[in-house]
């Protein structure tokens, strides 16, 4: 019950910040950053955009990458509008696709720009079942499965940058509180899901998904620490964000839920806030691993914080993005994990 009232109020915690926080609020104390490149996934709308447009005013260098190049060329002239001297490409990129992915890093990598950051930000919620082109259910292929291929491949640059800068690299994965509503075998019911559509529940596939993104995290954390790269990864719940509600509601008590409901929502820029913070705020060097809500650290769910489930999904999401996998074998198969 306090937390929920300090969350109505806006509350700082012990960064400062809370959840009546903005992008630009959080960035106010941001070194000079300039000399730094950023990719953000999904900034074609809704908080990418925003943390593009925030990040694009601190002087951030910005690739956008998206899978419609007309929004994002639209998305880069608002900014533009408001930043005439921001630096800022387009590129193509279909995250539900891993062969959209290696493109991508390839045409980055021949650009031989530097890479300081990188903003996993993209996320699909598939209300119908889907499969992608390489064989998985589509939301865990777009908000996961893309996302770890595309960490992956960029991670030598993000360290190369690192090492000549004495600038430390961050990756912050987007995920969400909607984490914490998954329980079961995360392996198994990918698989399910997977082969059976009638089995899908697009709640609880988003909920999978948005674990992976944790589980990521934690497992990448560790490994970054264990190869010494002076690279963090953290992860973020950015909150549920205010848009436009419905107006066709009457009666006492729709009035109440809709009024209760519009207080518990955020607006855009603050929805962008932790983001930006965990992005760019000088005081969390060498801070990774972490879980962040509302500008602050705060736990994950009981699963979220299991270094044997991580390890477990990113064994299986190894197998999922190898070039050379067998056709016949299943990358989801309990036995291999």
């Amino acid at each position: 019950m306090l937390e929920t009232v300090k969350y109505l109020l806006g509350s700082a915690g012990a960064s400062g910040y809370g959840s009546k926080s903005t992008a630009e609020n959080v960035t106010e104390q941001s070194p000079d950053l300039r000399s730094v490149t950023a990719i953000i996934t999904g900034a074609t709308s809704g908080i990418g955009a925003e943390t593009a447009r925030v990040l694009a005013k601190r002087g951030v260098k910005l690739i956008l990458p998206a899978r419609s190049v007309k929004t994002a060329e639209e998305t880069k002239a608002r900014i533009l509008s408001e930043v005439p001297e921001a630096e800022i490409i387009v590129m193509a990129l279909d995250l539900s696709s891993l062969s959209s992915v290696r493109k991508f890093v390839a045409e980055f990598e021949y650009l031989n720009f530097p890479l300081n950051l990188l903003i996993n930000n993209a996320g699909k919620f598939a209300h119908q079942h889907a499969i992608s082109e390489d064989g998985v259910e589509m939301t865990f292929a777009t908000n996961h499965l893309g996302h770890f291929l595309l960490t992956k491949l960029l991670l030598k640059k993000m360290i190369e940058t690192a090492n000549k800068t004495g600038v430390q690299g961050r990756i912050v994965n987007v995920s969400s509180s909607i984490h914490g509503w998954f329980s079961g075998d995360s392996i198994q019911y990918l698989r399910l899901i997977t082969k059976d559509k009638s089995q899908y529940d697009a709640t609880r596939a988003y909920a999978l998904s948005k674990l992976a993104n944790v589980l990521h995290t934690k497992e990448l954390a560790r490994i970054l620490k264990k190869m010494g790269a002076n690279v963090t990864v953290n992860c973020v719940h950015p909150g549920i964000v205010r848009t436009r509600l419905t107006r066709e509601r009457e009666g006492l008590v729709t009035d109440l839920v809709f009024f209760l409901t519009s207080k518990l929502l955020k607006t855009i820029p603050q929805a962008a806030a932790t983001t930006c913070y965990v992005a760019t705020h000088p005081r969390l060097a060498n801070v990774s691993g972490k879980y962040f809500a509302d500008c602050n650290e705060v736990c994950s769910s009981k699963l979220g914080s299991n270094s044997t489930e991580a390890a477990r999904i990113w064994s299986a999401s190894e197998i999922m993005v190898a070039k050379n996998s067998n056709a016949n074998l299943d990358p989801l198969d309990a036995s291999l994990l």
